[in-house]
């Protein structure tokens, strides 16, 4: 079974922004959660938060339908 790839944020206030604080590789994500927290939690966070890698999409400013809007051409 192939591990997969967790970035994980966290925030040590309520209304503080999320900030990326590092990533883990687990099998799913229940361990995934387990991992970041124990890898994690030198800190007193009040909140954490774990993204599958593969699920964040990229903005590219210079490729597409930005570079389009900006007058490049691409």
């Amino acid at each position: 079974m192939l591990e997969i790839v967790y970035d994980v944020f966290a925030r040590k206030n309520r209304g503080d922004q999320l900030s990326h604080i590092g990533y883990i590789d687990a099998l799913d994500d229940e361990t995934a959660k387990v991992y970041a927290w124990t890898t994690y939690s030198e800190e007193n966070w009040f909140e954490m938060c774990i993204v599958k890698r593969s699920s964040v999409i990229a903005v590219n400013l210079t490729e597409g339908i930005f570079a389009k809007a900006r007058g490049d051409d691409a």
